[in-house]
């Protein structure tokens, strides 16, 4: 397989979606947005990720894949869920199709499962886990912090 098929998979996807957008066809009107424009990229990492058996692109993929669903699904449906939580279990998710391929992430994909389903479905938490109310308020208010942080450590660190 050649390494330009990434490039290959994202421009056909996009092509798809242009043309469909062209001939406006009433079933799918829903999706001429930027959330299936993460959705299309998001499926073209995964497909090249098994097509070449690459890996190393399943964790990205899923990420932008369950993002734009998410995102979608908050846009142009009432019943679906807008919580915080949602992020930690796409990516807790996406440790763990990454960990069937890779057999690394299984726990963090756990842990971040188990959170984000308690923070979900929890309407109150417990007296003694208030400090965690805290910890959301400073994460929501500042969390492009925790982004550059993350993208330096990433710039950073030693493969």
């Amino acid at each position: 397989m050649r390494k330009n098929s990434l490039a290959a998979y994202i421009i056909i996807g996009i092509g798809i979606y242009f043309l469909l957008k062209e001939l406006r066809l009433p079933i799918i009107t829903n999706f001429y947005s930027w959330q299936t424009l993460l959705i299309i990229i998001g499926l073209a990492f995964l497909i090249h990720s098994y097509t070449t058996k690459q890996h190393q692109n399943l964790f990205v993929g899923t990420i932008l894949l369950g993002f734009g669903i998410h995102f979608h699904g908050v846009q142009n449906y009432s019943f679906w869920i807008d919580h915080w939580g949602v992020y930690l279990l796409i990516i807790g998710i996406a440790f763990l199709i990454k960990f069937t391929q890779t057999k690394e992430g299984l726990f963090p994909g756990l842990l971040l499962i188990i959170i984000a389903l308690v923070f979900i479905f929890s309407v109150q938490l417990p007296e003694w886990l208030t400090w965690v109310y805290v910890l959301i308020d400073y994460g929501e208010r500042f969390w492009p912090i925790i982004l550059i942080i993350l993208g330096i450590y990433l710039l950073k660190r030693k493969k």
